[in-house]
């Protein structure tokens, strides 16, 4: 019997970064390679991935990288895995074109060009493990499912999906297939929870198209658009609304995002009219009524976007009075805050915001419905629900035990947890490090919780810098102090504070000079607590205090 296991290395108990590990015999499958925006507390990171610790002890056993779907979620970390790896990656022909240019875009230098385009007519076998694909629908075309077929079962990854009896050919799920899967066996399902607390069902596609169409035809000025590039489907609803009702497409920023124009190239998006989309630059050539703008990019970009075009300053399409917002794709979590900022400033110039949740569920992932669907499709002997907040994978799992799994055999997993399939039974046995990895800039996890709780800090009660000149052999302090502080206090109203911290930083000086055992270390730690003391007493504010210690010796200084 085949010693099976089960790893989540991003995923779980949070939104994106998703990463699962099956292993089977000596073979180890990597499902996705997703990265995740960062919340507000992350303060400067860019993106954060999973931890590729485990894989790189075992980075000769890696048959392969499987991606699901071309969003960032499940691409996003691929740039970073293969500056490290040397492992196939496999996925549907807008995924891998996708993949290509996120590693192209993160501007790595990497050199790999092992991508392999597949199908869900493709099976690859490694050692017996058959690997095999199934079509799913979500808001990008050419999504799959993947299965893993092992000596114990099929072991089944959805990805991110949903249900829509009304889905164009790109976008349709492949029931049949699915259901070939389970009468097959399976004996793990790692099925998407996103939407599993949601009391409403979606929509079907086709009303949204409706819906959307509505919009535009009832709208008699302006209206601006903001979606995210990767959700390729929402695109092709703007277009043809934009078509039929009579508007030009005026895309702000690059002439076309780069997503959009790859999808366009392998016919994943199609232009209603080669004449729909106008430069930005002839924009005041057209009325009101004819326009549309289109603003994509990657998750939050829009958003941000239209605060700049709210406040004047975005450069090419200014938000002016009687213009409708239309934000046509929802926000992630993380952008909440900015979201709700940007309304008011979208507000204030006169204009209005609609959003496409308005009036209907449209979302790109299953509801409960759909989710208890799967897994009676499939019947899974064991179930583990991912993709989502814990209180979400909670909702899918009574979900799953509503179908008759029992609650034995439904596992919550955190992030490094193993799950280990030995002699007919399912167990978690341990756990592997499983920590972020964060990207800031160019940088690959030399962020670590000191340099974000500096980061906090420095965002909350700002910077102290106290600077004292010192001539150790006389044992007097030449210069100073001076005070520098910024994001603390507003100096010219704070001077009494300003002239007691130079007297107990003076004070804390010519005490340590006092010493024969006179220590860099010391006098600057003791400035720290004395000053630190003081500042929090006065002002109920702990800023970072940054003590510098200049040394005048025959007429030189070294700090």
């Amino acid at each position: 019997m085949s010693n099976i296991k089960i790893i989540p290395f991003g995923g779980v108990r949070e939104n994106g970064k998703n990463l699962y590990v099956v292993e089977s015999g000596e073979d180890l499958f990597v499902l996705d390679c997703g990265l995740m925006y960062p919340e507000d507390d992350l303060y400067g990171i860019d993106a954060v991935i999973p931890d590729f610790s485990y894989l790189l002890e075992n980075k000769d056993r890696i048959a392969g990288v499987f991606l699901s779907h071309g969003h960032e979620d499940a691409i996003g970390a691929l740039p970073y895995f293969l500056n490290t790896f040397n492992a196939p990656v496999f996925g549907s022909e807008l995924t891998i074109a996708l993949a290509k240019l996120m590693v192209k875009e993160t501007n790595l230098g990497t050199k790999f060009d092992d991508y392999h385009v597949i199908d869900e007519h493709t099976e690859i076998d490694f050692h017996g493990n058959l690997v095999k694909f199934f079509r799913t629908t979500h808001t990008i075309p050419d999504s799959m499912g993947i299965s893993v077929k092992t000596d114990e079962g099929n072991i089944v990854y959805t990805g991110n999906f949903k249900f829509d009896q009304s889905a164009s050919d790109s976008y349709r799920t492949d029931f049949s297939q699915i259901s070939e899967i389970g009468k097959e066996g399976v004996l793990a399902l790692l099925s998407d929870s996103n939407e599993a607390e949601s009391t409403s069902e979606n929509v079907s596609e086709k009303k949204v198209q409706e819906e959307v169409l509505d919009i535009f035809q009832d709208t008699s000025s302006r209206i601006i658009v903001a979606a995210v590039a990767s959700n390729i489907l929402r695109i092709q609803q703007i277009l043809n609304a934009a078509q039929d009702s009579g508007r030009k497409v005026f895309i702000t920023g690059r002439n076309l995002e780069a997503i959009i124009e790859t999808a366009i190239k392998l016919d994943k998006l199609n232009l209603p009219d080669e004449n729909l989309i106008v430069p930005v630059d002839k924009i005041d050539q057209y009325d009101d009524e004819q326009i549309l703008v289109l603003e994509t990019g990657a998750s939050g970009e829009p958003i941000k976007t239209l605060n700049r075009m709210a406040t004047g300053n975005h450069g090419q399409v200014n938000i002016k009075s009687g213009d409708l917002i239309f934000i046509a794709t929802s926000p992630s979590i993380s952008m909440e805050v900015t979201v709700a900022e940007t309304e008011n400033l979208i507000y204030r110039a006169g204009a209005t915001v609609k959003h496409i949740s308005d009036n209907m569920k449209a979302s790109g992932h299953a509801t409960p419905n759909d989710l208890q669907l799967m897994i009676n499709l499939l019947r899974p002997e064991y179930f583990i629900p991912i993709q989502g907040e814990y209180r979400m994978l909670a909702a899918h799992a009574d979900l799953a035990n509503e179908t008759g799994i029992s609650n034995s055999n439904i596992f919550i997993l955190s992030n490094g947890d193993v799950l280990n399939y030995q002699n007919g039974k399912m167990n978690q046995t341990g756990q592997v490090s499983a920590d972020n990895t964060l990207i800031d800039g160019i940088g690959i996890g030399d962020i670590g919780n000191i340099v974000l709780r500096d980061r906090r800090l420095l965002s909350e009660d700002g910077i102290f810098v106290a600077v004292v000149t010192i001539d150790r052999k006389k044992r007097t302090v030449v210069s100073g102090p001076h005070i520098v502080t910024r994001g603390f206090v507003f100096v010219k109203e704070s001077q009494d504070l300003i002239n007691e911290s130079n007297d107990i930083v003076k004070q804390v000086v010519r005490k340590n000079l006092e010493h024969n055992d006179f220590d860099w270390g010391s006098i600057k730690q003791d400035i720290r607590e004395e000053l630190g003391n003081h500042l929090f007493k006065k002002t109920r504010r702990r800023p970072i205090i940054l003590p510098v210690i200049m040394e005048v010796n025959q007429n030189r200084r070294f700090s």
